[in-house]
């Protein structure tokens, strides 16, 4: 499934560009600065020492962590079967090590996935195919496990773990849609508190009632202006002209939100 590195001489040039067929993991803190606003020393202990397992665990399977910089860990694996048991592993020992907490102080990582080409630097990994899985990482619940579709084609059947199909996903600065896929791993009990997730799931909510604010203020207005139309009445009706542009406002404005990147809405911090 995974070749071997390879170096390509680019042209007009006397370095070389390595690349190499890889799965990428990548994961964040959901709600960094919130927790470093309760609690700078606390918070910042926690991270190290979570940190220290997710590194032990990636280790565990003799596989390579990329970077751990800030509240992120950048990971490789050459098996995407490899790759998303040490994701699910990951976030069951850190929901166990969370339940010992306040909800207040847990501290939940978000993971996303993803296989692709990518250019390696020194002991770094660049590319749009990292950049992917960042992106993934950002649109996973607190606790959760985004994977791409290449990475979904590899371990399908492979694993006793469930997927949920969130269609095609268009990621900011990414030119093609990406297939996504959510593991299922946590039932009612062991799932985040919902005050902690509040922030990412509460994003298509807000997002469906400020189009339904919009669209009561557009068909109020166009209700008063059908009155003004009928209470002046000189033979003719005029009100569709200025109700139509008000519609077109409306149309834009849902346009917007819908075209609007998960996780704009709200920050993760």
């Amino acid at each position: 499934m995974v070749s071997a590195g390879s170096s390509k001489a680019v042209s007009g040039m006397s370095t070389e560009i390595e690349r190499r067929l890889t799965n990428i993991l990548s994961a964040d803190v959901f709600g960094y600065s919130r927790l470093m606003g309760q609690d700078e020393a606390g918070t910042l202990a926690l991270l190290n020492d979570y940190k220290g397992v997710m590194s032990g665990v990636v280790t565990q399977h003799r596989e390579r962590i990329v970077s751990t910089a800030g509240d992120g860990v950048l990971a490789e694996f050459p098996s995407s079967v490899m790759a998303v048991q040490t994701a699910v592993a990951i976030q069951r020992q850190l929901a166990e090590r969370n339940q010992k907490l306040e909800p207040d102080r847990q501290m939940w990582f978000r993971i996303g996935i993803n296989l692709g080409d990518v250019i390696v630097e020194r002991d770094d990994i660049f590319g749009d195919d990292v950049n992917i899985a960042a992106r993934l990482q950002s649109m996973a619940e607190p606790g959760g496990i985004l994977i791409s579709g290449t990475v979904f084609d590899q371990v399908k059947n492979k694993l006793s773990l469930s997927f949920n199909f969130l269609g095609p996903q268009r990621l900011k600065n990414i030119d093609a849609e990406v297939p996504v896929y959510s593991a299922v791993m946590y039932d009612a009990a062991t799932k985040p508190p919902v005050d902690i997730r509040g922030g990412q799931s509460a994003a298509p909510q807000k997002r469906q009632q400020t189009l339904m604010v919009s669209a009561i203020r557009a068909g109020a207005i166009v209700a008063f202006l059908g009155a003004i139309n009928l209470f002046s009445w000189s033979g003719h009706f005029w009100f569709q002209w200025p109700s139509l542009a008000v519609l077109l406002a409306f149309v834009i404005r849902a346009t917007h939100l819908y075209r609007q990147q998960p996780g704009e809405e709200s920050s993760k911090r």
